[in-house]
């Protein structure tokens, strides 16, 4: 890897690469200040490229790949220059990292997001989710896409860290991302975080329900900033963490809503026209909606036959599952079931796997209950089956966009006045006070370890408390929360 990355610096700064300038960012944007550096020298205009990049060392002046190439532009005036780091005295290890680093951002300025093409995942998004975030790790990218009515728009285009050992994570301190459909579940301020953090993180659910059902492990992966003393890390640098510029991620945080923004993680992504997208997308949703009106029709048989063999939901395969709507549907005289707030994204990690939540309004003879519910659909026999379905989690904390329904007693509401509460008045911690012991809430996570805890831990900056607790609306394991009856 590091050689194909020392070859295409060379190439670039040979003059052999052409480069374009997204139009996603600010005219002033670093990334961009640095290759209009680049395009100076692919012209064989040095003296521009220096004075470009005399700009770029003076206003970030901790983006010392801007200092590496400024420092090989001054060389050129003695002696000719091969590459990238010429200087001869520098840590072969940082060196390399800058090299990477230069041949991501250059690969990512030769292959834009073609015009006229989407992500394959983002098949719809709900009216709630107003932009989604696709993770290209191949390319070192992510890419926040606006959510117009139906229509997605690219508005911004960052480079970004992944794991150091790759993608696709399986186990706990594997140092690798992983490949899925995430959300954000909340936000913590740089000020509550170690520096290795900087201006802060948005922690994502992982695991996920599916890589739970795989038996996947670890936990704490954030997209965070970086330290104060660095502009930003080489390609590959975290502990499977997604890592941004803390500009960078400032900005991104305007377009962020802990609890529905989602996050798609690929491996490379794949690129599709928009009509494509709608065919793909209007084929699952057909599905859906066969299943919605089998359900409502009380045919055991008809239902039962949307679910794979391999069918999982919190505890029951398709057999129990199957007895447990036989029984639930003889007791009732009609059903009818309504979803709104529909969101379809394709799995990356497994192109014949779709992620579907939705908001269910479920009414019949002997119950009537609303939930957001959470749906797996992979191919089986040829069509597409449910072999997932469950309440849909992750609930988010202390930003008031959605309540759980639980509402708490007297004694509940002193007690958590007692441990500290959210603005927003949410069953939730933001952060545990020091001398307050933290109370055995069931539906409460405990305290999140830091993700790349190696490295808080070497900084002696590991604060065990800084992290949200977020609430986990289980059904019946909450003695705050009153068990529901299955739909």
């Amino acid at each position: 890897m590091l050689a194909k990355a020392r070859a295409l610096v060379i190439a670039a700064l040979a003059g052999t690469l052409a480069l374009g300038l997204a139009p996603a960012q600010g005219a002033q944007s670093p990334e961009l200040q640095l290759r209009r550096v680049f395009e100076a020298l692919r012209e064989g205009r040095r003296p521009a490229a220096l004075e470009e990049a005399d700009r770029l060392v003076a206003q970030h002046p901790n983006f010392r790949l801007a200092h590496l190439v400024r420092g090989d532009l001054l060389l050129a005036r003695v002696r000719t220059i091969e590459g990238l780091g010429n200087a001869g005295n520098g840590a072969r290890e940082r060196l390399e990292e800058l090299r990477a680093e230069a041949a991501a951002r250059l690969l990512a300025a030769r292959e834009p997001p073609p015009p006229g093409r989407v992500p394959r995942y983002l098949l719809q998004s709900s009216p709630s989710e107003r932009h989604a975030v696709v993770v290209d790790a191949h390319h070192s990218r992510v890419y926040v896409y606006e959510n117009t009515n139906g229509a997605l728009r690219l508005v911004e285009d960052f480079y970004a860290s992944i794991g150091r050992n790759g993608i696709e994570k399986e186990r706990e301190g594997d140092r690798k991302t992983p490949i899925g459909v995430y959300q954000v579940t909340s936000h913590i301020a740089g000020k509550k975080l170690p520096d290795l953090y900087g201006w802060g993180a948005f922690p994502l659910s992982y695991p996920n329900e599916w890589d739970r059902i795989r038996g996947r492990t670890g936990y704490g992966i954030w997209i965070h900033g970086v330290p104060a003393d660095t502009y930003a890390r080489a390609p590959q640098a975290s502990d499977g963490c997604i890592a941004l510029a803390n500009p960078e991620i400032e900005q991104l945080a305007t377009r962020v809503h802990p609890g529905t923004t989602p996050v798609v993680i690929a491996r490379r992504i794949e690129w599709v026209p928009p009509e494509t997208l709608r065919a793909e997308r209007d084929a699952l949703l057909r599905q859906l909606d066969a299943w919605r009106t089998d359900w409502e029709s009380r045919d055991s048989v008809r239902y039962l036959g949307h679910y794979a063999r391999r069918f999982r939901s919190d505890g029951m395969d398709l057999q129990a599952w199957s007895a447990h709507k036989r029984r639930a549907n003889a007791a009732k005289s009609w059903i009818k079931v309504q979803l709104a707030g529909v969101s379809v994204y394709r799995d990356p990690g497994r192109q014949d796997m779709i992620v579907v939540t939705f908001d269910q309004d479920y009414r019949s003879s002997n119950l009537s209950q609303r939930s957001r519910k959470r749906q797996y659909w992979i191919v089986e026999d040829g069509r597409w089956k449910i072999a997932y379905e469950a309440p849909a989690r992750v609930i988010p904390c202390g930003h008031g966009r959605r309540r759980s329904a639980w509402r708490p007693s007297r004694a509940a509401k002193r007690r958590e006045k007692r441990i500290g509460r959210s603005p927003a008045g949410h069953n939730v911690n933001p952060v545990i006070k020091e001398g307050v012991r933290r109370r055995n809430f069931t539906s409460c996570r405990p305290p999140a370890r830091f993700p790349e805890k190696e490295e808080a831990r070497n900084g002696n900056q590991n604060q065990r408390h800084a992290e949200y607790l977020c609430c986990w609306n289980v059904p019946g394991k909450d003695r705050r929360i009153p068990a529901k009856k299955f739909d």
